[in-house]
């Protein structure tokens, strides 16, 4: 191979689509953030190990069911949170940099004093919110 000397096509995936278990006791709603907590899917929370891997494609109820009982489809890719407020806020100074996950609808700046798990990388920034390319590889680049 050798480095390009023209213009390619370059084969791309927009998204990506997959079924988890969910963790025990959880119910998550969809379009909200997805995390891996110990092998099962959750709804995203200000805690730490958590890994990002996409918002949930449907509501799925696990309240009364056992870890894995429930199969949940979770897409991966660029999707708007809320943004965090006050010294927490993105800007677009962090377009390319890891956020982190305060809530299953809300990315924040900061990992708060290592309270929080990456969410992903901070794609834009508008009026509207943060759009993040939540991945599950994504934790490791942060």
């Amino acid at each position: 191979m050798t480095a390009a000397s023209k213009n390619t096509n370059t084969p791309s995936r927009a998204s990506h689509s997959r079924g988890y278990g969910m963790t025990a006791a959880k119910h998550a709603y969809a379009g909200t953030m997805a995390v891996l907590n110990g092998g099962f899917v959750e709804p995203a929370t200000t805690a730490t190990g958590l890994i990002a891997v996409g918002v949930f494609q449907a509501e799925y109820d696990n309240s009364n069911g056992g870890d894995g009982d429930l199969l949940a489809t979770v897409e991966r890719g660029i999707f708007r949170f809320a943004n965090s407020t006050s010294t927490d806020a993105i800007t677009t100074a962090e377009i390319g940099k890891a956020c982190y996950a305060v809530d299953d609808l809300t990315v924040a700046k900061t990992d708060g004093s290592s309270a929080r798990s990456v969410a992903g990388i901070v794609d834009d920034v508008d009026d509207s919110g943060v759009w993040v390319l939540v991945d599950p590889t994504s934790g490791v680049l942060a």
